[in-house]
Formats: C-alpha cells, sequence, structure tokens
C-alpha cells in the first residue's frame, strides 16, 4: 500500500500528538484524506508543511481547529503536528467554548503559542528527543489553547461510564453493566450519555477502541495484534473503523 505519512504518535490520557510528513500520492503535489469525522477536537499546527481543511460548509488554508464529530478532509504535504483533544476532558470544553464558539472550523490562534510552535519544531528535527519532552510541549499547546477557567465537566455519572468501559475495552462491554456502575436504567443511560457527550454509547465505545488500538500501533505491534488487544473483532475491523475516522487507511501509515 501506498504510504500516505510517516512520523510519531504519542498519546496521554485526554489527548495525543502526532508529529507526521504527509507525504504526496503518486502524481499529485499532495495528498488528501476522505471526508471523515471522530469524536476528538483536531489541532493541526505547521511545521513546515503546507494544508487545507475543509467540512461540509467551509476552509481554512493553514493551522486549524476542527470541532468533535465534524466531517472534513485534510490535504497536506510536508511535517504537521496534530494534537488530539478529548471534548469532554477540561481544556477541551474550554477550547470548544473559547475558540470554536459554536463554528466547526476556525484558524488557531497563532498568537497564543507562537513560541510552542517554534520550540516544537525545532524539537521535531532532532533525532534524540525524547518522547517525554515532545508529550511536555504537546500538553503545553493545549493548555496554552484553553487557557482554562471553570468549565462545567460532564455529569458524574456518564464519568463513571467512561472509566469503566476505558479500563475493560479488550472485553465485551454493554450499555447495562456501565449503567449499572453509574446507578442508571438502561434508557436514562442511554439518552444521558448522549446529552453529555453526543455521541451513542456505542459509537463512544468504537473511539475508545480505536484510540487504543492507535496507542498500542504507535509502539511497534502489528496492525492485527493492535485490533485484538483493543477489542475489535479483527483487523478488518480495525481497518474499516480507522478509515471512517482518520480518512486515510491505518497501513498508510508508517510509525517510527
Amino acid at each position: 500500500m501506498e504510504i500516505a505519512g510517516r512520523g510519531r504518535i504519542l498519546i496521554w490520557e485526554g489527548g495525543s500528538l502526532w508529529l507526521m510528513e504527509a507525504l504526496p500520492a503518486r502524481g499529485s503535489a499532495s495528498n488528501m484524506t476522505a471526508f471523515h469525522a471522530h469524536h476528538a477536537i483536531q489541532i493541526t499546527l505547521s511545521l513546515g508543511g503546507h494544508f487545507e481543511f475543509r467540512t461540509r460548509d467551509s476552509s481554512v488554508a493553514g493551522d486549524a481547529i476542527v470541532a468533535p464529530d465534524v466531517e472534513h478532509l485534510f490535504e497536506a504535504k510536508g511535517h504537521v503536528a496534530v494534537l488530539f483533544v478529548e471534548p469532554e476532558s477540561r481544556p477541551g470544553l474550554a477550547i470548544v467554548r473559547n475558540i470554536l464558539g459554536g463554528a466547526t472550523l476556525r484558524s488557531v490562534p497563532l498568537e497564543k503559542v507562537a513560541d510552542l510552535v517554534e520550540h516544537l519544531k525545532q524539537a521535531s528535527r532532532k533525532s534524540s528527543v525524547s518522547e517525554q519532552e515532545l508529550e511536555a510541549i504537546g500538553r503545553s499547546l493545549i493548555e496554552r489553547l484553553a487557557d482554562v477557567h471553570a468549565v462545567n465537566l460532564p455529569d458524574a455519572r456518564v464519568r463513571k461510564m467512561i472509566d469503566h468501559v476505558a479500563a475493560r475495552l479488550d472485553d465485551a462491554v454493554s450499555l447495562g453493566s456501565a449503567a449499572r456502575i453509574a446507578g442508571l436504567s438502561p434508557s436514562r443511560a442511554r439518552h444521558l450519555f448522549v446529552e453529555q457527550t453526543g455521541l451513542p454509547f456505542r459509537s463512544y465505545l468504537l473511539w475508545l477502541r480505536i484510540t487504543k488500538a492507535v496507542a498500542i500501533m504507535a509502539t511497534g505491534t502489528t496492525l492485527t495484534e493492535a485490533a485484538h488487544e483493543a477489542g475489535f473483532a479483527d483487523s478488518a475491523h480495525f481497518s474499516r473503523t480507522f478509515r471512517r475516522m482518520f480518512g486515510i487507511p491505518a497501513a498508510a501509515l508508517q510509525l517510527t
């Protein structure tokens, strides 16, 4: 399969940093994803590359923030940094409120983070840079953009449900078992979960599984092993889900 991008992925609770070189497709000057949607907020920053985002009704050329669960495509060439932020986290809630403000796509307010972007650009060029240093820069970028003030976190019962399933992704997890942990009936849990996260329970579970699989894949594990460890039925199911959520096949990424 033709490689669409190569680089490193660092994942921590509530966020991740993808340092990627977008490689041009055969016969083209750039590479373009299909329209796709994922539950994370996506913040993309140039580290020397050029790119454009498009949603169904708007576009931004250059550094951009995409709201969660919004269909978009991404055309890119060169080196980019992509930050994914869980929208239910405190920084995620602040970014949605303070920067996106109801929009699906916004330019990054670079005046807030120009020094950190330059720091990341320099660090990413060093072969000896540690994962801890890169993660620290990624976390600082998110915190600076969020400029967190008081925000209301999701309902404690929904957070119990999320914690319950996140610890059991390699097992069969049901809405009923998560509802019992939260002290709710399945019907009330289903309604409250959508109200608080914007996604049905099963869709959110799939997002947690894909996040875990990517984290495992980033350690050098095969796609098939990552799929099974994250609770996917098989690698084909993982591949279909990855393509739907990120717009490219998982096998098109070369992780170092």
